[in-house]
């Protein structure tokens, strides 16, 4: 059940990276990935009649990306602009109306955060916001840059712990642990 008292107007809900490239079969897949979607639709489907702003991220890589192995960065090609593996999950339910926020876009550094330099923060505290609650993939990596960067950018933030993934188990726990010193709460709904 969706704690609905969380979803008010001063409230955004930012769903994270839920695109094919990091779900199973994609090129940096996230195990079991694709289960977000079900428990993001259901939080999607509260917060719509409930007048929160919903966010969407994505990881929105050019060509040549200084974070791909091929040109020296840790991680395999993935989430090229404009590719079916950029596309966002195709059972994920995205709102018109819904703000998209592209990240990675840079070749000067790589952006985890759908904070970092998009004007995000702005927008919300524009907007009311005081609440995000956050879930999308990967739990260690996007995730939890996004979920500081709202803690460090003044609002009371809160994971989805049924809607986030991590690229392994213990990277997982390690970010939650990282993610409560910080005061963000994780929250667990059935």
């Amino acid at each position: 059940m969706i704690p609905t008292d969380l979803l008010a107007g001063d409230t955004a809900l930012i769903v994270v990276d839920v695109q094919r490239d990091f779900c199973p079969g994609g090129a940096l897949p996230v195990p079991e990935g694709d289960r977000v979607v079900p428990v993001l639709n259901d939080w999607i489907e509260a917060a719509e009649p409930a007048g929160t702003l919903l966010v969407f991220s994505r990881d929105w890589h050019p060509r040549g990306h200084p974070s791909f192995a091929s040109e020296g960065g840790p991680w395999p090609e993935h989430c090229l602009q404009d590719t079916a593996g950029a596309a966002f999950h195709p059972e994920l339910h995205v709102p018109e109306g819904a703000y998209l926020v592209s990240k990675g876009t840079r070749f000067d550094k790589d952006q985890y955060s759908a904070f970092d330099e998009t004007g995000l923060a702005t927008l919300l505290k524009k907007r009311g916001v005081r609440r995000v609650i956050v879930g999308g993939l990967a739990r260690d990596v996007c995730v939890k840059a996004t979920a500081l960067d709202a803690r460090r950018a003044g609002f009371e933030t809160l994971l989805i712990d049924a809607a986030a993934r991590a690229l392994s188990p213990e990277s997982g726990r390690q970010a939650d642990r990282d993610m409560r010193a910080a005061g963000i709460t994780i929250i667990e709904t059935p």
